[in-house]
């Protein structure tokens, strides 16, 4: 099986997206993760949902997650509030990390590999610099354990 044959369209967002949007979106179409293009629709890279909430979540909390006992429960519960009008282009990490981009002929042990290597919960396909979908985690697992 080849990255050709498990693709998906997948939704995208820009450097220029508000973060909460991608929020939103991850949380509407039960995603790990966006792919974030340029203007030209070319991947730029990987919105992971954890780079989201490490965004959102006061640093307080994630030195020490007992301390989040303390908020209030109705602001516990809207923590991305926090999120403001920041956008995917603040949310990023300062040092990119590698872009998992593959190409349609890749093997379903290479985009594990990719996926491995930078622990990114899915991968862009591309082809002539087109972006094609995407393969997520859990659709290469479904496939490699038969489930």
């Amino acid at each position: 099986m080849r990255a050709r044959d498990l693709l998906t369209e997948f939704p995208t967002v820009t450097l220029d997206t508000l973060v909460v949007d991608a929020a939103r979106l991850m949380a509407e179409r039960d995603l790990a993760g966006l792919i974030v293009v340029t203007d030209e629709g070319r991947p730029h890279s990987v919105l992971p949902g954890t780079q989201v909430l490490a965004l959102a979540v006061p640093g307080y909390c994630q030195d020490d997650p007992a301390l989040a006992r303390v908020v209030d429960e109705e602001h516990a519960d809207r923590f991305l509030d926090a999120l403001g009008d920041s956008t995917v282009r603040q949310a990023l990490p300062k040092n990119p990390r590698e872009l998992p981009v593959t190409d349609p002929d890749a093997t379903l042990l290479e985009i594990a590999a990719l996926m491995a290597r930078t622990r990114s919960p899915l991968v862009a396909v591309v082809d002539d610099g087109r972006l094609l979908g995407a393969i997520t985690l859990q659709a290469l697992m479904d496939q490699v354990t038969g489930a």
